[in-house]
């Protein structure tokens, strides 16, 4: 018997047991697919007919038809590197259970992406550009940007490609139309996370359809900007794609290091009005702070809708105050560190998550730091809650051995 018809009566025998003994199917579906989506991959092995409807393209449908928004699972998805070498890892908060995602399709010609940027919507997750090196350019240590699209589907857990971008490039602004189903990006260049100071800027912008898996060109950014931040702001009334911060121009210091000059200001898209930009006067004094830091969207969170924005500056958070165009502070990080790059920075069911990895450092020692055995690594994840002005925290033991979070990629799937 062939592996291939031997795979397929496996699927047909395990189709045919009953899910629960002594219920209905119907009911014990249901069942099944309240479990939290982190749960899956351990429950896969408990029996043939549990791997097979854990693993069937109509799970993630029922989830999304029968359950409560209160009941989603509200994961975070962490690229802590390459995904087409190192698998991104799906963390549920509210459970501490990891679980791991297949990696990314390979190309045998490139390696080291790096400031990609990932996104999901409804049962899809997106990995869209970056920066990489391919062994078909030349110099082979020059980075190149990537045009490359990729989506992966929760309902059949595989990846697919998508049409590639019409500019390559990394480390741009990124933002979801959620009335359209669209995603808009905007500026970015080539840098590569192993040259800090190096790599192209442009100012090009573009908007990809979803439904038709097309990518169109727009309005172009008043200036080059690369390394900066986006969102939507689409509650009815107002259609606008932000970009805020990022750097420019680039000067050298003595003749020879180069440094970026980085935008003290924003940039806004009128999507109702042909797409037309406005810029916005800068957001901080002269000496206040040296860049935009690390953001954070709450969507549709703030006055008449709009949406909340954060900012993460050294050990501090900031609010954005649209009106006066200002970031004003909302509260501190209560457990400091002594470089704000290390930290993690996302919005996660309602929530701003700070998180550290900690190495060597376990939960006992955070509450007792006179301790002297080190045990394994941690991540160490600091919740603030906007609405409350609270903090809570809480320590998982991470799948991967080193994280570095001014590096890593992050986004939010509400499965």
């Amino acid at each position: 018997m062939s592996s291939s018809t031997s795979l397929s009566s496996s699927i047909e025998e395990a189709s045919n047991q009953t899910l629960i003994p002594g219920l209905p199917d119907d009911l014990s579906v249901l069942i099944l697919a309240f479990i939290p989506y982190s749960h899956h991959p351990r429950l896969k092995s408990t029996c043939k007919s549990w791997h097979f409807f854990l693993s069937s393209k109509t799970l993630i449908s029922l989830r999304l038809l029968h359950l409560p928004p209160s009941a989603f699972s509200h994961l975070l998805c962490i690229f802590a590197q390459d995904p087409s070498v190192s698998s991104p890892f799906l963390f549920d908060p509210k459970n501490l259970a990891w679980c791991p995602l297949p990696r990314m399709p390979c190309d045998p010609h490139t390696y080291g992406l790096c400031n990609f940027t990932s996104i999901s919507i409804k049962s899809h997750l997106y990995v869209i550009g970056g920066s990489l090196f391919d062994t078909r350019s030349y110099p082979l240590d020059r980075p190149s940007p990537s045009s490359s699209t990729f989506r992966f589907d929760f309902s059949s857990s595989s990846w697919s490609r998508l049409s590639r971008m019409i500019s390559p490039r990394g480390s741009f602004a990124c933002a979801v139309s959620p009335s359209s189903d669209q995603i808009l990006i905007a500026g970015g260049g080539s840098r590569h996370t192993l040259f800090g100071a190096a790599g192209s800027r442009m100012s090009s912008v573009e908007r990809y359809d979803i439904e038709r898996d097309e990518w169109v060109s727009l309005n172009g950014l008043p200036r080059f900007r690369a390394g900066c931040a986006g969102f939507m702001l689409d509650n009815g009334h107002e259609r606008e794609f932000w970009v805020m911060g990022g750097y420019g121009q680039s000067r050298t210091v003595s003749g020879v290091f180069p440094v970026d000059e980085y935008y003290r200001n924003a940039a806004v898209m009128e999507l109702k009005n042909g797409g037309r930009w406005r810029e916005i006067g800068d957001m901080w004094e002269e000496g206040e702070r040296r860049r935009l830091g690390k953001i954070a969207v709450l969507e549709g969170d703030g006055y008449k809708g709009r949406p909340t924005v954060f900012m993460l500056d050294e050990n501090d958070i900031y609010r954005y105050n649209m009106s006066s165009n200002r970031w004003l502070k909302e509260t501190s990080v209560p457990r400091k560190s002594r470089d704000d790059s290390s930290f993690g920075f996302i919005v996660l069911d309602g929530e701003l998550h700070v998180m550290a990895y900690l190495n060597g450092v376990d939960c006992a020692e955070i509450r007792s730091p006179r301790l002297q055995f080190k045990r394994a690594a941690t991540l160490f994840i600091q919740i603030y809650n906007p609405r409350k002005k609270t903090w809570r925290s809480l320590c998982t033991k991470p799948p991967f051995h080193k994280i570095d979070f001014k590096n890593a990629v992050m986004c939010s799937v509400r499965l």
